[in-house]
């Protein structure tokens, strides 16, 4: 399958025949790996632009890794997380519950070097297809995870706005976890003095984050979905029963992100380092920022295609 091109908004475009390319991750040897709605994982050659099926989890997958093994997690909105060999494209579930409480929308997935995985569950109150109802209401059902190698989970961070993108220090001090809905990231202390407390490292990004990648310099790459919207943090300022009312309104009233391409480069003490933008044509709503090979590639919950363009100059690869 050839790859197109949008040459007036300076991205060239890898058509998939698969719809909302929500993250997108290497497969460890120069090809690249995401899932798309019907529940299918896809290997895509960003060169030739030729893609086949890997697996079918016969969910939705979400965030992808991978992992240290060589198999590949997937955080799965419909089926919790997942381990899929590579080979055999076959699936087994990895965590469904914690606490006694169901995954709700399965997000995001980081590994550390023992194997522990760090896990987001975006909402226990609405799935995937109800995401906009969750951001309006704004109660906050979202949380961070741990999971070690034993079996064992439990939950670092609870209460967040529709937990997102997930990403690990460098040095395993901290873990950092975008909380869309408030347009922030929290850092989790996993080591030293500060280990168990959390804060926040940044507040101030230019929109809601969604997936976070780390590169091997030690940069964030941050997924922006869509510019701040003033009717939605309106509402967000309002009574509960406000939200709940908005929240309970017909999807075509319920509003919708301004289409916006646009990526951050963030350091691990939350400076601005790259700031990557461009018109949204043909392509819009980025949900996965993954850089390789010079390259950023980018992914999206709404259309067929990824997105790629070549890194900013001074801009590392990912891990």
């Amino acid at each position: 399958m050839a790859t197109g091109e949008d040459r007036q908004s300076g991205l060239r475009l890898v058509p998939l025949g698969g719809e909302g390319p929500e993250h997108v991750t290497g497969d460890g040897t120069g090809g690249l790996l995401t899932g798309v709605a019907d529940g299918r994982i896809l290997g895509v050659d960003p060169d030739t632009g030729r893609v086949h099926t890997v697996a079918d989890t016969g969910g939705r997958p979400l965030g992808l890794l991978l992992g240290r093994d060589g198999d590949l997690l997937v955080c799965d909105a419909e089926k919790g997380l997942l381990r899929v060999d590579l080979a055999s494209g076959k699936a087994t579930p990895l965590l469904t519950t914690v606490q006694g409480r169901p995954l709700g929308v399965c997000s995001n997935v980081a590994q550390d070097r023992d194997g522990v995985l760090y896990v987001t569950d975006a909402s226990s109150r609405y799935g995937l297809a109800e995401w906009k109802r969750d951001l309006l209401e704004h109660i906050g059902s979202g949380r961070l995870i741990r999971l070690s190698p034993d079996g064992t989970a439990d939950v670092l961070l609870d209460g967040l706005r529709f937990a997102n993108g997930v990403a690990l220090s460098p040095d395993g001090s901290h873990v950092v976890v975008a909380e869309t809905g408030t347009r922030r990231l929290h850092r989790v202390w996993l080591s030293g003095a500060r280990a168990g407390r959390h804060d926040v490292l940044t507040d101030a990004l230019p929109g809601y984050p969604d997936n976070l990648t780390v590169t091997a310099d030690g940069l964030i790459w941050v997924a922006v979905a869509g510019p701040p919207d003033v009717l939605l943090e309106a509402v967000h300022r309002a009574p509960a029963v406000v939200r709940r009312r908005a929240a309970a309104l017909p999807p075509k009233l319920l509003p919708d992100p301004r289409p916006s391409v646009r990526a951050l480069a963030l350091d691990f003490s939350g400076r601005r380092i790259h700031d990557v933008r461009f018109p949204a044509r043909g392509f819009r709503m980025v949900t996965s920022a993954y850089s390789a090979d010079g390259r950023l590639f980018l992914g999206s919950l709404r259309g067929t295609f990824l997105a790629v363009t070549p890194l900013p100059a001074g801009a590392s690869n990912g891990t």
